[in-house]
């Protein structure tokens, strides 16, 4: 998988998510249960992560809902992938 946005606001969360489901992309949501940890504060970011594969079609399906300056564009084409959080 690979990391595709990183932020802090659960709301934009909530809606790439959406966004992604109803265009049938499969998403996780890393680093939700941090917030249990930071007390709530919102220090940790969550990671929104899709398929390599699928990373294209989501970039663009955000650059069309005006969220393009949240893409995480890390990296020579090719942002960091769940293997490489670890």
């Amino acid at each position: 998988m690979r990391l595709i946005v990183r932020a802090n606001d659960p709301v934009l969360i909530s809606f790439v998510e959406a966004l992604f489901r109803e265009a049938g992309i499969a998403v996780h949501i890393a680093d939700t249960h941090m917030s249990i940890t930071e007390g709530s504060i919102g220090v940790f970011p969550r990671r929104v992560l899709v398929l390599d594969e699928e990373w294209p079609r989501a970039a663009q399906i955000l650059e069309s809902a005006d969220l393009g300056q949240w893409i995480v564009r890390e990296g020579a084409g090719r942002g960091p992938t769940v293997s490489d959080k670890t």
